[in-house]
C-alpha cells in the first residue's frame, strides 16, 4: 500500500460511545493504513485527495441519521458531547454539494464504509444511520468496501460494551485489509 494514502473516520456522537466506535476503527486501521478520526462537525467537505478510505458513522435516531430535532432531545436526555447543529446528515450534505462542485478528484476513487450505534434492545428494527449514510454515499459515487455494520449500545446514552469496542477494532482490521485488497488489485 502506497504511503501517500489513508484513511479518514467521519462521527458524530451524542454521548461518547460512537465516538468510542470511531476510535475503536481508527485502531483497527491503523495496522494497515494512517488514519485520522474526525467530528463531523470539524470534517472536511471535499475529501482529501489522499484518502483512499472513507468511514462515516454515527448514532441511529428514529431508524435513520440523526436531525436537528433528535439531537435537541437528546441533549435534554443528557450532556452531549459534540455541538448539535452539524451531524453526519448535514455533513454528508455538504459533502454532496461540494462534491459536485469539485474539480479533479472523483468521489469513485475513494472506498466507503458505514456504521452505527444503536440501542441492543431494538435490534430487529428497521432503520439504521449506516444503510441511510450509505446510500446518499453510493448516490454521489462512492464505492462501498464493506455492508454497513451495527454497534450495539446497552441504553440510549449507554454504556457502550467492552465487546463492541473489540469487535470495531476488528472490523477496522478488516477494512484496512479490505483496502490493500482493493488497492492491491487496481
Amino acid at each position: 500500500m502506497s504511503e501517500t494514502v489513508r484513511a479518514l473516520v467521519v462521527y458524530e456522537s451524542m454521548f461518547g460511545n460512537t465516538e468510542r466506535i470511531a476510535r475503536a476503527i481508527r485502531d483497527g486501521l491503523q495496522r494497515s493504513i494512517p488514519t485520522e478520526v474526525v467530528p463531523a462537525y470539524r470534517a472536511p467537505t471535499v475529501v482529501p485527495a489522499d484518502v483512499g478510505l472513507l468511514v462515516v458513522g454515527g448514532p441511529t435516531h428514529a431508524f435513520s441519521m440523526s436531525r436537528p430535532s433528535t439531537r435537541q432531545e437528546a441533549r435534554k436526555q443528557d450532556d452531549v458531547v459534540m455541538p448539535i447543529e452539524v451531524g453526519i446528515r448535514e455533513w454528508l450534505d455538504a459533502l454532496a454539494t461540494d462534491t459536485r462542485a469539485a474539480t479533479g478528484r472523483r468521489s469513485k476513487h475513494v472506498e466507503v464504509a458505514t456504521f452505527d450505534t444503536r440501542i441492543a434492545k431494538v435490534r430487529r428494527f428497521p432503520g439504521s444511520a449506516a444503510r441511510s449514510a450509505a446510500k446518499l454515499l453510493r448516490k454521489l459515487g462512492f464505492r462501498l468496501i464493506s455492508p454497513s455494520t451495527s454497534f450495539f449500545v446497552d441504553e440510549t446514552t449507554g454504556p457502550i460494551r467492552e465487546v463492541e469496542i473489540k469487535r470495531a477494532r476488528q472490523w477496522g482490521d478488516e477494512l484496512g485489509r479490505l483496502l490493500t485488497t482493493s488497492v492491491t488489485a487496481a
